[in-house]
C-alpha cells in the first residue's frame, strides 16, 4: 500500500492548522509556504476537508481555516480514509467487501487481514494531537 501525496499533504495541512489556528485562522497561502506545497494543490485538499466537516472556513481579510473539533478528535485513519479511500491492501478484506468465494481455501487471506488489522491499529490510534505533540517535541519518542 502506498499513500498518495493527497493523503500525506492532507495530514500535513491538518497538523499545520492545528498548530497555528490558536493564533488566527490559517490561510492556505501561509500553510503552503510553511509546508512547501503548492497553494493550488492545498486548495483542492482543503475543499475535501471542508466538505467532510473537518475544518471550517472563515471569510474576510483575516480569514482562513480552523479545525471544527479538537485535534484529539481526529485520527490519522480518518484523514487518510477521507483522502485515500480504503486502506485495505486487497479488496477482500475491506469492510464492505463481498464475501470471497475463495476465502475458506485462500492461504493468503490471513496475511491480508493481519496487514489490514495492523494498518488500522496504527492509523486509528494516532490522533492529530499526537502528531502535533510529536512535531513540537521533536524527540522522536512516538510511544502512545
Amino acid at each position: 500500500m502506498k499513500i498518495s501525496t493527497k493523503g500525506r499533504y492532507a495530514l500535513r495541512l491538518m497538523i499545520d492548522i492545528a498548530q497555528h489556528c490558536n493564533e488566527k485562522p490559517v490561510s492556505i497561502k501561509e500553510a503552503a509556504k510553511r509546508q512547501n506545497i503548492s497553494d493550488k494543490y492545498l486548495e483542492q485538499i482543503i475543499s475535501i476537508l471542508n466538505n467532510a466537516g473537518y475544518v471550517k472556513s472563515i471569510r474576510g481579510p483575516h480569514g482562513g481555516y480552523l479545525l471544527k473539533r479538537a485535534p484529539k478528535d481526529y485520527t490519522v485513519g480518518m484523514i487518510l480514509r477521507l483522502t485515500e479511500g480504503s486502506l485495505a491492501p486487497v479488496t477482500c478484506v475491506e469492510e464492505d467487501a463481498d464475501s470471497c468465494e475463495r476465502k475458506s481455501n485462500c492461504a493468503t487471506f490471513v496475511v491480508w487481514q493481519k496487514m489490514y488489522d495492523a494498518i488500522c491499529d496504527v492509523v486509528d490510534n494516532i490522533t492529530l494531537e499526537d502528531l502535533v505533540s510529536w512535531h513540537i517535541d521533536g524527540s522522536g519518542d512516538y510511544c502512545i
